[in-house]
């Protein structure tokens, strides 16, 4: 029996990835696996942010990139896809422009997607079901451009907001102060009104912080933990990380900061742990397109 693919492109600040799920006849979304996934630190928003455009060389990269992805899709006879871009491509002055280019050349199609598509994206993947554990959720997605965070009550998305806060943008010092302060004067009046509320935590960062605690499979991270690996790692030059702990050039760097951006995140909220479940937009993305697809075919 064949299996029936769907892929996801997320075109990020830090990395581009290319993540594909399938299902077979009889099975549905929550049923979807993954097939192949490749991640290439591109590192867009070094240009975004600094020089404020993709440079020609960064779109060039990016071009074969998404030929080489559409390749992958074939092989995988992937039947439905979508390419998301975020944060550097809504900064960069010439995203549109990017994005059109490569499209002409390629025929993907490539959506810029603003904070709030982000955490719609993410909640489709019905991130709640895979906790198993009514309550009130804040959904903190923290990339290398922005950071996301999505109120979800009752298993319900109720708000979401998008802060230009990322790892790549805090190790260029482009973040704003006056933007860092909205982000904390907002969950201050969160954790008021959802005294209760629990923190999902997403992103490559957060994902490998949770596996260098040992902290064990479906338990979360407690803040305790965060702390140690964050003082463990920031003891450390950027080429000892990657030796020590099997770090990538271009996570042994950006780790630092989103621990800490975790970590204020995390007491502003008063909470004491963070739910790490390890999803993201990509999941996101197959598990709409598998769910539209059944609801097509099953009528």
């Amino acid at each position: 029996m064949e299996q029936i693919n769907f892929a996801a492109i997320d075109i990020g600040s830090n990395a581009v990835r290319l993540l594909i799920k399938g299902i077979y006849k009889g099975e549905t979304a929550n049923q979807l696996k993954k097939t192949f996934i490749v991640r290439v630190p591109l590192r867009l928003g070094q240009d975004a942010f600094t020089l404020g455009r993709i440079s020609n060389d960064k779109t060039e990269r990016l071009l074969r990139l998404i030929a080489a992805f559409k390749q992958m899709m074939q092989v995988y006879r992937v039947i439905s896809y979508r390419a998301c871009a975020t944060s550097a491509m809504r900064d960069a002055s010439n995203g549109s422009e990017v994005v059109r280019y490569i499209s002409e050349q390629t025929g993907i199609n490539i959506d810029i997607i603003d904070g709030k598509e982000e955490a719609r994206i993410v909640y489709d993947s019905h991130i709640v079901d895979i906790l198993n554990r009514p309550g009130d959720y804040l959904y903190v997605d923290v990339g290398g451009g922005s950071t996301e965070i999505s109120l979800i009550k009752d298993c319900k998305l109720k708000d979401s907001r998008s802060y230009n806060i990322g790892t790549v943008r805090i190790l260029n010092n482009k973040v704003r102060k006056e933007e860092l302060l909205k982000l904390y004067s907002d969950l201050r009046s969160l954790a008021s009104e959802y005294p209760d509320i629990s923190i999902i935590g997403s992103g490559g960062n957060i994902n490998k912080i949770y596996k260098l605690s040992g902290t064990a499979k479906g338990e979360p991270l407690s803040l305790e933990s965060l702390y140690q690996v964050s003082n463990m790692l920031q003891a450390l030059p950027i080429k000892e990380r990657m030796k020590q702990y099997d770090l990538k050039p271009d996570r042994a760097d950006v780790i630092v900061p989103a621990a800490e951006l975790f970590i204020q995140i995390t007491r502003h909220l008063n909470c004491k742990s963070i739910w790490v479940p390890t999803i993201g937009i990509a999941d996101g993305i197959t598990y709409s397109l598998c769910s539209d697809y059944l609801n097509t075919h099953n009528k």
